[in-house]
Formats: C-alpha cells, structure tokens, sequence
C-alpha cells in the first residue's frame, strides 16, 4: 500500500484549495459534479478522510465513517431523484481499475441508461 498523498486533487479541494460545484456535504462525505461528465448526471463522493482506496477505507475507516459516507451516497441519490430510474456507483482502484486520483471515491452516474457495465 502507498502513503497517502495529501497534495492530490481531491485533498485540495477537502482544504478548499481549488473549487468545486457541490453537490452534498456533510461531516463525513463531500460530493460534487464531475468536471468531464460521463452522463447527465456524474457526481463525486469523497470521504473526508485520507483514504486511498475502497479497500484501503474499508480496512481502516471507522465505522461512523463507513457508515456516514454509505449514507451520504444515499441522500444523494434522493437528492438527484435517481432512485425510480436507477443509477451506477463506481469505485475504480488502482492503475489497472482505472484510478486517476488516489483518494477514495465513488462515481454516481445517472440520468440516462448507463450501459453495459465493461465494454
């Protein structure tokens, strides 16, 4: 496992170093609109935590977070009233999953069928 590096992205944008078009936010979670949307809707959700991965947050958050963060994609999905049509959520992992910045995240993708999972 790699140290965290607390000079990507979505570490800046935590501090408030870079701007974002929020969506949620809340103790536990920020999510907002990607800026190279894959559909009609594509939000990120970040825990506010340093975690690099899915499995690297599963391994070491606590509880509360896990929870907290689960949470927030839920309210989110409210939110954005994607739950009668349906949504995608995507954690990519790693180099070969497609990671591009290593801070755990998940995609919310919505508003239009998705389409096969892997082409």
């Amino acid at each position: 496992m790699h140290a965290y590096d607390d000079q990507n992205i979505f570490a800046k944008i935590l501090r408030g170093e870079i701007p974002n078009d929020t969506v949620y936010e809340d103790d536990y979670a920020l999510a907002f609109n990607d800026i190279s949307p894959q559909a009609p809707v594509h939000v990120l959700v970040i825990p506010k935590g340093a975690y690099l991965s899915i499995d690297d947050f599963g391994e070491r958050a606590s509880a509360v977070e896990v929870h907290g963060f689960y949470a927030a994609i839920s309210k989110i999905v409210d939110q954005l009233n994607l739950g009668e049509k349906g949504f995608r959520v995507i954690a990519n992992t790693g180099h070969d999953g497609g990671q591009e910045v290593p801070h755990y995240h998940a995609h919310i993708l919505g508003g239009r069928v998705i389409g096969p999972m892997v082409s």
